[in-house]
């Protein structure tokens, strides 16, 4: 994570590889922001912080940054990058969606998803910088959230660019797999200057969701993980194809 937060692998190679950016393009890109709305970016009103686990290879885990829009008060989008710094990787995308509309879902789809009580009351999902009773009536509502995240880039394995298919990510959880490296937690509470444990006290009267649907964190209940593979199929030809 540290290699990838400073926009270097190892022996000070570019992520992704490429020329440095010219004093042309930095003009032409800053020219277009005056003229164009940039709106869908503007929507992003929260900083997420947490920790993530490749749904195949839970011994992989990550810190990941959430840059959330608030779509309506049940669902939320977020751009998932691998740091905060200005050269950070866009790594993925999560959904997040209330406890009601996860109800909804096909029990297929569900399999998909994992829950947020258990990140939330341990202290591992912080807003950086913004003080906790700020955000407790959201944390509240989190609690009962379920998400589904996708990452297109894993830069934690050294790859400069976006390569392969998506790989499903999983939340932590209060079980071995899911229990979150010390290490990993300790670098975020020195870089922020927090205490995660201190966190986890202040939310104990954050109430425990009455109900967490078992098809969510698959893993855990079935032993069994999702992974995609790519394989060449015939294209369906609506019309004649050339």
């Amino acid at each position: 994570m540290a290699a990838a937060a400073t926009g270097t692998h190892g022996h000070g190679e570019q992520i992704p590889p490429g020329k440095p950016m010219s004093t042309e393009q930095h003009i032409l890109d800053k020219g277009a922001e005056m003229l164009q709305s940039l709106t869908p970016i503007k929507q992003m009103n929260q900083h997420v912080c947490t920790f993530a686990l490749y749904n195949h290879d839970m011994n992989r885990q990550i810190e990941t940054h959430h840059y959330v829009t608030r779509v309506n008060q049940d669902f939320l989008q977020c751009a998932v990058y691998d740091s905060d710094n200005s050269n950070a990787c866009l790594i993925g995308v999560e959904y997040i969606v209330s406890d009601r509309i996860f109800e909804s879902l096909p029990k297929e789809e569900q399999k998909l998803w994992h829950s947020h009580a258990y990140e939330i009351k341990s202290g591992l999902w912080v807003n950086p910088r913004v003080p906790e009773m700020v955000v407790k009536k959201d944390l509240e509502n989190f609690a009962k959230s379920y998400g589904k995240f996708w990452c297109t880039w894993q830069t934690d394995r050294g790859d400069k660019l976006p390569v392969g298919p998506p790989s499903l990510m999983m939340s932590p959880q209060a079980v071995n797999l899911g229990m979150v490296k010390p290490e990993l937690i300790q670098k975020r509470d020195d870089r922020y200057n927090m205490s995660t444990d201190a966190i986890k006290r202040t939310r104990l009267e954050i109430a425990e969701p009455e109900w967490i649907n078992p098809e969510a964190d698959y893993w855990k209940q079935h032993g069994k993980c999702f992974e995609i593979h790519v394989e060449d199929l015939e294209m369906k030809k609506i019309a004649p194809f050339p």
